[in-house]
């Protein structure tokens, strides 16, 4: 598996990932990423600045997943980690860790924080974040978009 920034011929297909995977945890309804304007464009909404980036896993030239940083509302310090989703073929093979790790090693060059939403029923994903220093948050930052997420990390990026 290869792990890179995204390009644009990229779009649909993460998009579609992004997509069935909400369907598979209930995530396709207001309030989360299904709503999101730049679900249909991310190669745009994570190329206009340096201090976001997206990216992508692919085998054999098939995206498989992928995972973006980007500021956290107006907040200068604290980016969101977002819509980190994989297929089911690849989850626990340890991409997600490097695709993690590249994120936030990213995220260090920018940030002193890191943010993300997430729903209670993505177990994984929610072990995932823990084991990978998150530390979870009684309630979401202010200026929060998504109102149907019900579980929120932030991670100190200056440790």
């Amino acid at each position: 598996m290869n792990i890179r920034r995204i390009q644009m011929k990229d779009n649909y297909a993460i998009e579609e990932i992004i997509r069935n995977c909400l369907i598979e945890f209930g995530g396709n309804r207001a309030g989360l990423a299904w709503e999101d304007d730049s679900l249909h464009h991310l190669y745009e909404y994570y190329n206009h600045s340096e201090n976001r980036a997206y990216w992508i896993v692919e085998e054999e030239g098939t995206v498989l997943g992928g995972c973006g940083i980007a500021p956290f509302g107006s907040e200068e310090n604290i980016c969101e980690l977002q819509k980190m989703y994989l297929t089911p073929a690849i989850r626990g093979t340890g991409v997600a860790t490097e695709l993690m790790n590249i994120a936030l090693d990213f995220a260090k060059l920018h940030y002193n924080n890191c943010y993300l939403e997430t729903l209670q029923n993505m177990h994984g994903a929610n072990r995932f974040y823990a084991k990978c220093g998150f530390d979870r948050l009684n309630a979401p930052l202010a200026g929060s978009e998504h109102f149907a997420c019900d579980v929120w990390y932030i991670k100190d990026l200056t440790q």
